[in-house]
């Protein structure tokens, strides 16, 4: 089927509501109150946004239940011995508790060095550019300016659709009851649709996109297809249309 606005729209309305949430590592960031914490606590949760739902769920909680309240003051105050320590048992599918404790020291220089990590972004955000791709590119790399966690970044020179990065832009972003909308600096006009093997096979059931894999260019072809129906919040639907597949999970 080809799908027009009132059936997205009726889509949004049914399952865009907080009560939707669970099971969604989104629920996380829901849990902290200051913008500093949410945006440490959604990057952590995003990036492990891999493999089965309840896993990932177990695994993020495990990272940021040492961090107690204050995800940002947990980072800013403890050493790295004792944040490597605290991981050493720590395992998420291909995630090791070394690798993590390498992206919370990245997100520790990233605070310390910008003030937070969307002034980070923002460094290399340009408003005239169609979508974010550039400028969530050039986070990444200065993100991992100094020691790269393989697992929980992706790499700019494959051309990958970034599924967690644009997932946790989007929560970022974007304010209703679902998305907390963090960040003021950038509009959600351009979000990048997060790109996962099950939004790809919704896509192509939609007929939204003719690409033959989950790569960026598919992704920013969805988007596109989205930007269709709401120009000024192409990402809208993405919630609500993979909803229903996870709920039965």
């Amino acid at each position: 089927m080809i799908p027009d606005r009132p059936y997205l729209e009726a889509l949004y309305r049914k399952y865009n509501r907080f009560e939707f949430i669970h099971p969604d590592p989104l629920e996380f960031v829901w849990r902290y109150r200051s913008a500093g914490d949410r945006e440490i606590a959604g990057f952590i949760a995003s990036s492990l946004a891999y493999g089965n739902v309840r896993q990932i769920l177990k695994s993020v909680g495990q990272v940021l239940a040492p961090m107690g309240e204050r995800p940002s003051s947990y980072l800013r105050n403890t050493p790295e011995k004792k944040i490597s320590r605290t991981l050493a048992n720590f395992r998420h599918r291909f995630t090791t508790g070394a690798e993590m404790a390498i992206f919370l020291m990245n997100i520790k220089t990233t605070v310390k060095k910008h003030g937070s990590l969307e002034n980070c972004f923002l460094k290399n955000y340009r408003p005239q550019d169609k979508d974010i791709s550039r400028s969530l590119y050039a986070f990444i790399n200065e993100f991992n300016a100094g020691e790269r966690a393989p697992t929980l970044t992706p790499l700019p020179e494959r051309q990958s659709s970034f599924k967690r990065a644009n997932l946790y832009l989007r929560w970022m972003v974007r304010r209703d009851s679902v998305d907390p909308g963090v960040w003021t600096g950038i509009p959600p006009s351009k979000l990048i649709v997060p790109l996962d093997t099950h939004m790809f096979a919704v896509a192509k059931k939609l007929r939204l996109t003719k690409g033959k894999a989950a790569s960026m260019r598919t992704a920013l072809e969805i988007t596109a297809a989205f930007r269709s129906f709401s120009p000024n919040d192409p990402v809208k639907y993405d919630f609500a249309l993979t909803r229903p597949g996870i709920q039965r999970l």
